[in-house]
């Protein structure tokens, strides 16, 4: 079974604070588990920690039954690709595919078939004879990705590696991944990355690492689960901000009343008074907290549950547009129809549903939502 399960996993240079701190994993046997985060959280450090490439400051890691937390990267029985591709350019993509099995010194006609097979599901057959600098970058990534896939791992590691592609070969890789993913049906993943794009679309479950100015929490876990949970019922404002595209918009309030309907606050700046159908215990009024609602589910109408704004630039993306607004409590994002007609500099009142508001109190901290209606779609 390819478990893999850390238990108070930390990761510390000298003197300087640990850039990965006490993490708690279990990782299911086929779950595809990406490591998510802003840049220089520790989700590579982790994932080295795992491949063995680096050592544990703290903790123990096991995958299967076995305790590898000192075991050689090499016996731990997993595969990374890297986000370099890390080819040898003097060999041609057959030699480098089967590199790992010459140095293991499987017979010659299983490394052939192995080889074979593996280009054949990553589309190389026609380039076996080609050296990498006779590759595309895409190319030269699916012959990385065929190293490992070869070596019929437990394990897959997969460290950023769609970054140095374009949009176009991103999506098709990220099929291909996915695809290879149910292939090997004994296989678990666990894939790096900043783009909330590849872990959204990918992922089993997502692991969110903290960063930036709070060294108390950096590189812990901010929230662990599958994407729609972290999109819908984010732990923490940080996890609101990071998840979504375009970014979830955020308002300063503070609470004008509680009740079983949820919270009603006023907003700092503009004064309107919006209802968030959220779990209000042990909220005060006049309790500062952030109002916090995602673009895709604000519409635009005005009634006594709205935002006046003024648009600032509207983004037509031929599916949907977006409209860029000042209130004042700041810019924000509201989805509108392809065909909307708002321009620039347009007066307009944005709805907010209340079953689609996000609450967070002063140290960040979300208040559960009520299951009172559906979220807009």
């Amino acid at each position: 079974m390819a478990t893999i399960q850390l238990s108070g996993v930390s990761k510390r240079y000298g003197d300087h604070p640990p850039v990965v701190r006490s993490v708690d994993l279990d990782i299911g046997h086929h779950e595809f588990c990406v490591f998510l985060g802003p840049s220089g959280c520790g989700k590579s450090t982790l994932l080295r920690m795992i491949a063995g490439l680096e050592e544990l400051s703290e903790g123990e890691l096991r995958i299967g039954s076995r305790v590898v937390t000192d075991v050689p990267a090499a016996q731990r029985g997993v595969a990374m690709v890297f986000q370099s591709y890390a080819l040898f350019p003097h060999m041609t993509v057959f030699e480098n595919i089967a590199f790992g099995l010459k140095i293991a010194k499987l017979p010659k006609a299983e490394i052939e078939r192995r080889v074979r097979d593996a280009a054949s599901s990553l589309q190389l057959e026609a380039l076996l004879d080609r050296h990498p600098k006779a590759l595309s970058g895409g190319q030269r990534q699916r012959v990385a990705i065929g190293r490992a896939i070869v070596r019929e791992p437990g394990v897959f590691l997969f460290d950023e590696p769609l970054s140095n592609l374009d949009a176009a070969l991103r999506s098709h890789t990220r099929v291909e991944i996915a695809r290879l993913h149910q292939r090997f049906a004994d296989a678990s993943v666990v894939y790096v990355t900043h783009d909330q794009v590849e872990a959204m679309t990918l992922a089993d479950r997502i692991v969110l690492l903290h960063a930036g100015a709070d060294m108390e929490r950096h590189g812990s876990v901010a929230q662990s689960g599958a994407p729609l949970d972290l999109y819908h019922h984010p732990k923490s404002r940080f996890v609101a901000g990071f998840i979504g595209s375009p970014r979830m918009n955020f308002m300063d309030a503070t609470v004008d009343a509680v009740d079983e309907d949820g919270v009603r606050v006023t907003l700092a700046q503009g004064g309107e008074s919006i209802l968030a159908c959220v779990e209000g215990r042990g909220l005060q009024r006049g309790q500062p907290v952030t109002l916090g609602v995602r673009p895709e589910h604000l519409r635009l109408g005005g009634d006594d549950q709205s935002i006046a704004c003024a648009t600032v630039l509207a983004e037509r993306l031929g599916e949907h547009s977006y409209l860029h607004a000042d209130h004042a409590a700041g810019t924000l994002v509201a989805k509108a129809p392809a065909d909307s007609p708002i321009g620039v500099g347009e007066r307009l009142r944005v709805h907010v549903p209340p079953q689609a508001c996000h609450l967070f109190d002063a140290e960040g901290v979300a208040r559960r939502r009520l299951a009172l209606a559906p979220v807009p779609a």
